[in-house]
């Protein structure tokens, strides 16, 4: 409207400061967690402020930002003498996130069956497990075809996510899957080179369409139960890849797991 002042655009200098310190804010968390999850810092180790700034080259700022994040994540901890840690998990602390994420997506898978869903989610939901049937019942030998399951699968786990309609649920189940061997397909590389790599996979996508068809019933309690069980499957997996040390470095986040002596 004509005589309406119009608010006064920040100055451009000041823009390219705040993108700088957000991006080497991000740069470091990216940076930092690449280097905890690939064992490159110890589990248990002290992390150093100032050895982070020198291997990766930011300021110490970004640094410690990117530490409490982590922290909030659960990759670091923080410890009595101030600073942090990085995280040494045990077998069972990565069947307790496990739990924790099935007993979330069984609430999520719970959810969606109460609420019910629309026309457009059921027909993606069926694109989505034709897709994966696709990929199930082809040569396991083929190139790229666990990438592809493992992309599948995270899409189909984030649609359940999703027909909640719950931010609150969806949010929770974000933060124990920041624990990247917590999530759905985890131990799908470990598992890749197993005899028993078909039965696995078969049982999971059995899983699948069991779980969709509850939820298309409106059968809340049986689409909650379904759930939790396809998330032990993971366990199960867990149990087969502590076995070798070959196939806990396929694992994300292997490096970080301290396993029972054989």
């Amino acid at each position: 409207m004509a005589g309406t002042a119009l608010p006064e655009a920040a100055p451009e200098t000041a823009r390219p400061r705040e993108d700088r310190g957000h991006s080497q804010s991000v740069r470091a968390q990216l940076a930092l967690r690449e280097l905890l999850l690939s064992g490159e810092i110890a589990p248990g180790s002290r992390l150093s402020e100032l050895a982070i700034v020198e291997r990766i080259g930011v300021s110490r700022t970004p640094v410690r930002a990117a530490l409490t994040h982590l922290a909030e994540e659960g990759l670091v901890e923080p410890i009595p003498s101030g600073g942090f840690a990085a995280r040494a998990f045990s077998e069972q602390d990565v069947r307790d996130s496990i739990e924790l994420r099935g007993t979330l997506e069984g609430l999520a898978a719970r959810l969606a069956a109460e609420r019910g869903i629309g026309a457009l989610a059921i027909q993606t939901l069926r694109d989505l497990l034709a897709r994966l049937d696709e990929v199930v019942a082809g040569p396991l030998g083929a190139p790229d075809v666990f990438e592809r399951y493992i992309a599948l699968n995270a899409e189909w786990h984030r649609e359940i996510t999703g027909l909640a309609g719950s931010r609150v649920v969806e949010r929770q189940i974000e933060r124990v899957m920041a624990l990247p061997f917590a999530s759905p397909s985890a131990f799908v590389m470990a598992q890749a080179q197993t005899e028993e790599a078909r039965r696995i996979l078969t049982l999971a996508q059995d899983q699948h369409h069991a779980v969709v068809e509850a939820i298309l019933q409106r059968e809340g309690a049986r689409a909650e139960a379904l759930m939790r069980e396809h998330s032990r499957l993971a366990s199960r997996n867990l149990a087969h890849a502590a076995r070798s040390r070959q196939a806990m470095a396929q694992v994300p986040g292997g490096a970080l797991i301290r396993l029972r002596p054989a």
